[in-house]
């Protein structure tokens, strides 16, 4: 059984791991990933629950269904995960860093060092 962060929707966490894979190469465009039910009992969860997170990703454009084969990841994919995941860093994570390097006096050639020591 797989831990959830209780603030998002289980189905969106599990598309969001199916999109991590995606970017991680464990499954390549065109090729098969697990079944609604398998992907639901690895995680531990109830296969309505994965057939969601299933239906958000091929909303996307992110996975497609072959009727009677499974899902397939999309030729585009990694594409579109990583241009969605880029904007939504821009547009929700990057203004809330800013705010809080201002309120706790971080200058960005401190950021940049850190950055430079990984």
């Amino acid at each position: 059984m797989s831990n959830f962060n209780p603030d998002k929707a289980i189905y969106l966490q599990m598309a969001d791991r199916l999109c991590d894979d995606i970017l991680a190469g464990t499954y390549k465009a065109d090729e098969r990933i697990p079944s609604v039910r398998e992907y639901a009992v690895a995680l531990g969860v109830n296969v309505n629950t994965a057939v969601k997170a299933y239906d958000e990703l091929a909303r996307q454009g992110v996975i497609y269904n072959q009727r009677g084969l499974g899902y397939f990841v999309a030729k585009n994919a990694r594409r579109e995960i990583l241009r969605a995941r880029r904007a939504a860093f821009m547009n929700e994570r990057l203004p809330e860093l800013f705010r809080q390097m201002r309120l706790l006096g971080i200058d960005i050639s401190e950021v940049d060092e850190a950055w430079g020591q990984r």
